[in-house]
């Protein structure tokens, strides 16, 4: 792996709770290479441990989102034995991936193509706001690859499965528009707009409770409960615990009052 380089992702702690990752390699359109995955690894472990983070928003420096993953080295690296390849791919995966573990709601801010592997991150996140003339495609089978980084099971997750299917096998780009009305963005902008857009959601999230929206966050991952009656259980325990909270008693002052509540995570 090539020295760490600080510099591929920009990391801007903001006051309110919410972190903005920005992929930082434009000239590149920000392809996930080694030293961006070594840094994106490093910043994940630092966002965990921040009991005060609200909300994670990811976007891209310049004109793309993400190219995905960084293949220059395929062509040379394809006489590899398969056991060697796999390993270094789920590393790859895992590490990208790794955004779906933070117990506090995270935000793609497609400006810009997203690609293969970016596609995949985008879809990794909770929300999605797009620039509306971004192309989304996972083109795998074009350049003779299997999909990577469980775009198998994310894309079918946020798309169903007949959009996946047609997406997979044919590598088709879909627009920000676009991919606003199948449900693969939440809300497709012009492009000058689209950071915004999602600072704006993040902002919202930032000022509710943390206890209960990490436990609501828990409750939706890897496409919800399979039942009802999961769900019921669930909400049997996660909603008690807020009950205890602290910032249950704010909420109900602050609406009494008729004025904002101020949320400790209490």
């Amino acid at each position: 792996m090539s020295e760490a380089r600080s510099d591929v992702l920009l990391v801007d702690r903001r006051p309110d709770g919410v972190a903005v990752l920005t992929l930082n390699d434009p000239d590149r359109r920000n392809a996930m290479s080694d030293a961006m995955t070594e840094a994106w690894t490093a910043a994940l472990a630092d966002l965990r441990a921040d009991a005060g983070l609200r909300c994670v928003v990811v976007t891209g420096a310049g004109s793309a989102f993400t190219s995905g993953g960084d293949l220059s080295w395929l062509a040379e690296k394809n006489a590899v034995a398969v056991p060697a390849l796999r390993d270094r791919m789920l590393a790859f995966y895992r590490a990208w991936l790794a955004i779906r573990d933070l117990e506090v709601p995270t935000i793609a801010a497609v400006n810009g193509h997203a690609v293969g592997a970016g596609f995949a991150l985008a879809l990794a996140c909770d929300l999605r706001y797009a620039a509306d003339d971004a192309k989304l495609l996972v083109p795998f089978t074009a350049l003779g690859l299997h999909p990577g980084m469980a775009t198998t099971w994310l894309l079918p997750e946020v798309a169903g499965l007949p959009l996946a299917r047609e997406l997979l096998f044919t590598g088709r780009a879909v627009t920000g528009t676009e991919a606003e009305r199948h449900g693969l963005v939440n809300r497709a902008v012009p492009r000058d707009r689209v950071l915004a857009e999602a600072l704006s959601v993040a902002g919202t999230i930032a000022t509710r409770a943390p206890i209960a929206t990490r436990l609501t966050k828990v409750a939706l991952a890897n496409g919800g409960h399979p039942d009802m009656e999961t769900a019921l259980r669930w909400e049997s325990l996660a909603q008690p615990v807020t009950m205890a909270s602290r910032d249950m008693l704010e909420g109900i002052r602050a609406q009494r009052e008729k004025r904002p509540p101020e949320f400790t995570g209490e």
